[in-house]
């Protein structure tokens, strides 16, 4: 069986940010995250994992542990030290965790106090995520973000001395009317702060959001590149390594929830909205999705499972692929037969990685495949193959 790790979605924000596509819920207006229903929500997540551990996980015949936990939104810093300390030991009373679990919360930094984030640590979260996004006061407003760059500061600062294993900090390029210099000035800021690990990615237009309705002026395509680019040599410079398309990390720093992800391992999904994707014992793979809006899924009459799909033989090669191509790290051709049950030397498989490795989006040795250069700069163009 591929490694377990667990979702715990909590959808509640102080405000929908305009770029924002996750299942999230701003607080009603006059409400207060002291006005969320947080001991409620925390009975229905414990509900959900315990019926998730009897549909999908034999646990008797077969053994697993959680080997990383996120707690994501949403913000979830909203829920008190209390609260969180309450998930993390419901869930450990139904499903032992691996001895040395990594546990990551999102934080924003407009809900972080210095208390609260030793709270945290107390009940168990041992990394934090802080989503800064900018360190551009006028960027951030325009970005919809209720802290300020000084907060951001603050937050990181905080997450250095609370005794966690490590802290992320998120960084967006590509903002409305962002400049090359205002780009590279944020990622310079965000490496100043030293966190041990950096998500840095491009801001994207997605669907039913603020800003696919009213499109924001962006940086043309070159002026993007020019900052991929340079940006890029900055990390490195300052000893990041990039691990996976959007992330980087100082040695051994790396988000091992997010390996688990895209080394195609399995991961149960709790919450509001929240996805999930196991192996069962006979070896099928099926994805799940939970209800998305909160009255929905804290209705005790209702299912919290909304959806159930078992994953294809046709379509578990581009979904293998899709997920274990964003890492940069070779990928071990036995591992593609270990998670899928399919061979390399399958007609469909060898033909695509061949075009593949005719166009020079991979590399391949007698052991492993790798993205190339040419394929981290063209990802969809090699993942595509994999689709047609």
């Amino acid at each position: 069986m591929p490694p377990l790790s667990l979702y715990i979605h909590i959808p509640w924000c102080v405000q929908k940010c305009p770029y924002c596509d996750f299942n999230s819920h701003g607080i009603k207006q006059g409400q207060s995250h002291a006005d969320l229903p947080e001991q409620e929500y925390i009975m229905h997540l414990l509900q959900d994992l315990q019926q998730d551990i009897a549909a999908y996980l034999d646990l008797n015949k077969t053994p697993r542990e959680i080997h990383s936990i996120f707690i994501g939104g949403g913000t979830p810093s909203l829920f008190s030290a209390k609260g969180i300390a309450d998930i993390l030991q419901g869930v450990q009373q139904q499903i032992p965790f691996a001895q040395d679990i990594e546990i990551t919360l999102e934080a924003n930094p407009g809900t972080v106090e210095a208390e609260r984030f030793k709270g945290y640590v107390k009940a168990g979260v041992n990394r934090i995520s802080i989503g800064v996004q900018s360190f551009d006061n006028q960027k951030l407003a325009r970005l919809g973000r209720i802290h300020d760059s000084q907060e951001a500061v603050k937050a990181a600062g905080i997450a250095q001395s609370v005794g966690l294993n490590s802290f992320n900090i998120d960084i967006m390029h590509g903002l409305p009317e962002q400049s090359l210099q205002d780009a590279l000035s944020d990622l310079q800021q965000a490496i100043a702060l030293n966190p041990p690990h950096l998500s840095w990615y491009q801001l994207t237009i997605e669907p039913n959001t603020l800003f696919y309705s009213k499109p924001p002026a962006l940086p043309e395509d070159e002026i993007l590149w020019d900052i991929q680019e340079q940006g890029d040599a900055l990390l490195r410079a300052a000893g990041y390594q990039q691990y996976e398309i959007s992330a980087y990390s100082k040695a051994g720093q790396q988000c091992q929830h997010n390996l688990n992800y895209w080394r195609f391992g399995d991961y149960l999904g709790i919450g509001c909205g929240a996805h999930g994707k196991v192996t069962l014992a006979d070896n099928r793979i099926v994805r799940t999705a939970k209800v998305k809006h909160p009255k929905g899924y804290m209705d005790l009459t209702r299912n919290k499972l909304f959806e159930e799909t078992q994953v294809q033989a046709d379509d578990l090669g581009f979904e293998y692929f899709m997920n274990r191509f964003r890492l940069l790290e070779p990928c071990p051709k036995e591992e593609l037969e270990q998670r899928t049950g399919l061979s390399s030397d399958s007609k469909v498989i060898a033909s695509r990685l061949a075009v593949a490795l005719q166009k020079g989006l991979l590399t391949e040795t007698t052991h492993h495949w790798q993205v190339s250069e040419l394929g981290k700069r063209y990802l969809n163009e090699l993942l595509s193959l994999f689709l047609e």
